[in-house]
């Protein structure tokens, strides 16, 4: 963790002006400034209005240059968050010291997306200031819900993948378990989506341009990542073959740290993300011959590589830079945790002191890049640094997917890293040789599990790879890992069983209910208490209250409330008018075939033609508002066709008067973490609808169903468990399981018998074939109604008829708002297991084993 960089201390306050005061910080008597690692206690600013005032005056007048009088919004929110950083910042030290110190075990988590979400709140409710920040910033005249909007989330994730890791090391903090998460500061992240006539356009995510003021940069601490280049071997006089990777070019990885902080326990951890810079990044002759895009090329190469979240890579140079990208971070993290830990560590401990997670698969080419640094780096033999290496990874596969388990061409991998590739062929001759020994004669099996595929093209599975090397693999939810174990990696499963494990995912409540539900919180703790932040657990004892009229009552006005400040919000953000007092139906995740945002919409499709042809009578529909959140892909063309449906069917059924009050859709535009706080907490219906066998896990569905929102879904990824705990009763379930959409694929699905036996599918398809919601021209939408009727892959017209019928159900279980009220409430009371508190414990003791301190 190179405590010694970061353990600086902290400077005295220049003499007092007329706004402050000088602060209590200082520093004890045991620092020696010839070993910054003594750091004595760095004494935290006062923790009261009166301290907390001086220490944001303070922050405003030395950090922005201007008095109060004279401050931007933009110089208070900096100078805030700034003064929220100070409160934080001993308790950072401390743990550094202490993990230091300690020589403990410390878990890396290795991950290309940290979707965290505006910081500002989230600290302030770690550190304990929230009360104390709003009375103080109040005395100077300002408003702490003002200054919260001026903050820009950082896009540095896509979807769930990066929110999970952003909920993991919020947990490993919560519980004061050493760990450092590795990622890539992106300068643009995700994009920000705006609609042009209903179609997606993606703009830069420019979250940078006002600062950031919750990273701590770190420039003498660059790493240098070379590329390309050849590889040039010579044997020594005992005949020993030693490698040496003359690279082609270079770059630099410059550090940014983050504080992550655990919920109110003194302990915080530290998350390092990576940004790319050129070795030489002018060059001054170029630029005096007047030759000035030359001069700056170097640069501009050198940080394309950090430059945006998950280049399109449907272009040979998209594909490149996405695995500059993956090589780029964790050859950083790799090299900065081993110079961590000094010249005399003996690396044939590294296992012992570290633990690297590889959250997904765009971390491992951190395997064979260990092999590389032990050795040739530091010269152990092959066998030791295999050892080694094989004891220091775990592997979480995310997906169900084939084509979603990443492969290199080996053409690509050679090029940018051939020392690499080599290293990797390496692993797999020796592992395929120990296959051919266990099972002789059986060639079929040799080339189902090698690292190396040759069809379509020859290609590095790293899944493979991954499985091979980690001392465990883990899937993301019971039904998803039983699914790895027996279709996605069988062949493994059963040379290794004990090799793969289940960790249910989990989401911090302390996000997803404390700052985006504070009302709820509040009457949680009225009900059973202070604590159940940090033991989600203890929400079963709601349960009780379920049956309880003035807390059914109580419950309903918060979700009431909840839907009036979504609505306003989305007046105020996008100039969305929708109702106040429907059923609230919400579907956000990323847009994707197999998540069947399509079967949603064939489903509004069909209430909309039912009612306007007559066949619906208005006053037996429920009233309800359907509101979207997704992100497409930039190249998946078929996704963004969809989003452009889903706008002009808003559309139009928002501006025809027959269904006026009963029908209502809203799409609003850049779904981020911000969005979700506002939608999770009003939804009263939770979409969780992918084809049985496809969703990993999801975690959108604990996060609705801790705030109170029924789930209407498959029996998929984590909906199986959210369901056996709610019960059925609790729980709309509706489609095919997945054995039956294995069946009815092996006997060969056809989506158009679906389409001509069922009046109501027919007709919504006919529907949007017709024009009706593309002005007249039938041709616009030709695409979706063509591979929804020929080809279907998710089977969206197979569940139909099951899911219009659940459907039914949920209007006549809203009818009885008491009945409904009481099984939103069981929701809350027994989804506790949801916490990634719990996820993270389980990691402790099925992969990790390290020690909470």
């Amino acid at each position: 963790m190179r405590v010694t960089e970061l353990a600086q201390p902290a400077g005295s306050p220049a003499t007092p002006t007329d706004e402050w005061q000088t602060s209590t910080r200082q520093v004890g008597p045991e620092f020696d400034p010839t070993n910054p690692i003594a750091l004595g206690p760095v004494v935290a600013p006062a923790h009261t209005v009166d301290g907390f005032v001086r220490e944001f005056l303070h922050e405003l007048n030395t950090g922005q240059g201007v008095t109060l009088a004279d401050s931007t919004v933009n110089d208070q929110y900096l100078a805030l968050a700034r003064t929220v950083r100070h409160y934080l910042m001993a308790r950072w030290l401390e743990s550094l010291r202490r993990t230091h110190q300690g020589c403990q075990k410390v878990v890396g988590y290795l991950s290309a997306e940290y979707l965290l979400g505006r910081q500002l709140d989230n600290n302030l409710l770690a550190s304990d200031l929230d009360e104390i920040a709003e009375e103080g910033l109040a005395s100077c005249g300002l408003n702490l819900s003002t200054l919260r909007t001026q903050e820009i989330e950082p896009g540095l994730g896509n979807g769930g993948l990066g929110r999970l890791a952003a909920c993991f090391i919020d947990s490993l903090a919560t519980l004061r378990v050493p760990a450092i998460g590795y990622g890539i500061r992106y300068e643009y992240g995700i994009f920000r989506q705006t609609f042009v006539d209903g179609r997606q356009v993606e703009q830069p995510d420019t979250w940078l341009t006002l600062g950031n003021p919750w990273e701590f940069p770190h420039p003498e601490r660059a790493v240098r990542v070379d590329f390309g280049g050849h590889v040039e071997h010579v044997t020594d006089g005992e005949g020993n073959d030693h490698a040496r990777w003359v690279p082609g070019w270079d770059v630099l990885g410059v550090p940014y740290n983050y504080m992550v902080p655990g919920f109110e326990n003194g302990w915080v951890n530290t998350l390092r993300l990576w940004t790319a810079k050129a070795t030489k990044a002018f060059d001054l002759a170029l630029f005096n011959s007047g030759d000035y895009v030359a001069a700056v090329r170097a640069q501009t190469f050198a940080e394309n590589i950090t430059k945006v979240l998950y280049p399109e890579d449907t272009t040979p140079q998209g594909k490149e830079l996405r695995l500059q990208q993956q090589y780029f971070f964790v050859a950083c993290s790799l090299h900065d945790y081993i110079e961590s830990l000094g010249e005399d560590f003996d690396l044939r401990d590294l296992p012992d002191r570290v633990t690297f997670q590889l959250n997904d698969t765009h971390p491992v080419i951190a395997i064979p890049e260990l092999m590389r640094l032990l050795v040739d780096v530091h010269g152990l033999d092959w066998d030791e640094a295999w050892d080694i290496t094989r004891r220091c990874f775990n592997y979480t596969c995310h997906t169900l997917l084939p084509e979603a388990l990443e492969t290199w061409p080996v053409e690509v991998l050679g090029r940018l890293l051939p020392r690499h590739l080599e290293i990797i062929f390496k692993i797999n001759d020796a592992f395929l040789a120990d296959i051919r020994a266990e099972y002789p004669g059986d060639e079929m099996r040799v080339r189902r599990v090698s690292i190396i595929s040759d069809w379509p093209e020859r290609s590095v599975r790293m899944a493979h790879l991954a499985t091979i090397a980690a001392v465990k693999v883990n899937g993301v939810a019971e039904l998803h890992s039983e699914l790895l174990r027996d279709k996605v990696l069988p062949d493994f499963s059963e040379l290794w069983p004990d090799k793969f494990t289940n960790v249910t995912n989990g989401v911090t409540p302390r996000r997803f209910i404390k700052l985006a539900n504070p009302d709820l919180a509040a009457l949680i703790t009225d009900a059973i208490g202070p604590g159940w932040l940090t033991d989600l657990e203890r929400l079963q004892e709601l349960e009780p209250n379920a049956e309880d009229k003035d807390f059914r009552k109580a419950f309903r006005k918060i979700k009431a409330q909840n839907k009036v400040r979504l609505v306003r919000f989305l007046q105020k953000r996008d100039g969305i008018t929708l109702p106040e007092d429907t059923l609230l139906d919400v579907m956000v995740k990323r847009l994707h075939e197999y998540k069947r945002q399509s079967l949603k919409l064939l489903h509004i499709v069909s209430l909309y033609e039912r009612i306007t042809t007559g066949k619906l009578d208005p006053a037996s529909v429920t009233p309800r508002t359907f509101i979207f959140g997704a992100k497409a892909a930039p190249g998946y063309r078929l996704a963004k066709e969809t989003m452009h449906l889903m706008n002009a069917v808003a559309a139009t059924v928002n501006a025809d008067p027959r269904v006026q009050g009963i029908l209502s859709v809203a799409f609003p535009p850049n779904y981020n973490v911000t969005l979700a706080e506002r939608y999770i907490p009003a939804a009263d219906l939770s979409e969780q609808i992918s084809l049985a066998g496809k969703e990993a896990s999801g975690t959108g569905n604990m996060k609705f169903a801790l705030n109170g929102a029924l789930t209407i879904g498959t029996d998929d990824g984590a909906n199986v468990e959210i369901r056996q705990r709610v019960g059925d009763a609790n729980f709309f379930l509706f489609g095919m399981t997945e054995p039956e959409v294995a069946e009815l694929g092996a006997l060969g699905y056809t989506p158009a018998v679906f389409y001509e036996s069922n009046p109501d599918l027919k007709a919504a398809l006919d529907l949007i074939a017709s024009g009706a919601f593309s002005e007249g021209n039938p041709y616009t939408f030709e695409p979706i109604v063509s591979n929804l009727l020929y080809h279907d892959r998710f089977m969206a017209l197979a569940d139909f008829e099951s899911y219009v019928a659940t459907q039914q159900e949920v209007d006549k279980k809203y009818a009885d708002q008491d009945a409904w009220t009481k099984s939103a409430i069981l929701n809350v009371a027994r989804c506790g297991y949801f916490s990634s508190d719990r996820s993270i414990r389980d990691y402790i003791d099925r992969i990790w084993h390290v020690k909470s301190l």
